[in-house]
């Protein structure tokens, strides 16, 4: 069996000490995809965000709040673990700079100057050994299998999970599974913990038996 990192949930990258930029993520896919991979007999290790779903007990859980801790808190799990899941929704964008002091209203429009944050998967799709793997999530709003293929070749990716924004803070899912050729090898709809399952399933007959083998 394998020892998976799964990064779950939003992160937030905070304008002044009280408000941030974040989306709507839930961390539901995450939390079904950890307890997928349990129940499939793998260890896993969740570096999630701020969410209020629960992690299954068996799960090593690391708490981050920004894209930068997650991002190092990815790297250095991804050293010990044989694949990462991406099903986190980090924030691609911040602030250039932060307020010390909450921003006041002034009866004037407020300027924000974002600047794009580092990108978690295509980092550790980098990162990578030979004997590592690494699957991506693309929620696209258009041409999603066209999007997700583009981000499964720049992201290095050996899968790509390709969702629409229906996903967001539901139980439901409806996804595409791409493998490293852009070719689509499952088509997934139900609610996230069946979806969950049958990705792990997949998971598991693509990547985790040949990594064992490279092992």
């Amino acid at each position: 069996m394998a020892r998976i990192l799964i990064t779950s949930g939003p992160t937030r990258q905070y304008l002044d000490p009280v408000r941030y930029l974040t989306n709507a993520s839930s961390g539901r896919m995450g939390a079904a995809l950890t307890k997928a991979a349990i129940d499939a007999g793998h260890d896993v290790v969740v570096v999630s965000g701020p969410v209020s779903v629960e992690y299954p007990a068996a799960a090593t859980v690391i708490p981050v709040v920004t894209t930068d801790e997650m991002l190092a808190a990815a790297v250095e799990a991804f050293e010990s673990c044989d694949g990462a899941i991406g099903a986190a929704a980090p924030c691609d964008y911040m602030p250039r700079l932060v307020s010390s002091q909450k921003i006041a209203k002034t009866g004037e429009p407020l300027r924000l100057e974002l600047i794009e944050t580092a990108d978690v998967v295509a980092t550790l799709g980098q990162r990578k050994r030979d004997d590592q793997w690494v699957v991506g999530f693309a929620l696209e709003t258009e041409d999603r299998r066209f999007r997700a293929t583009v981000k499964l070749e720049s992201k290095h990716c050996d899968l790509m999970v390709s969702n629409g924004p229906q996903a967001i803070d539901s139980n439901q899912n409806d996804v595409e599974l791409l493998d490293a050729r852009g070719n689509v090898i499952a088509e997934i709809h139900g609610d996230k913990d069946f979806v969950a399952d049958e990705l792990v399933r997949h998971i598991s007959e693509q990547l985790t038996h040949r990594a064992a083998k490279l092992q």
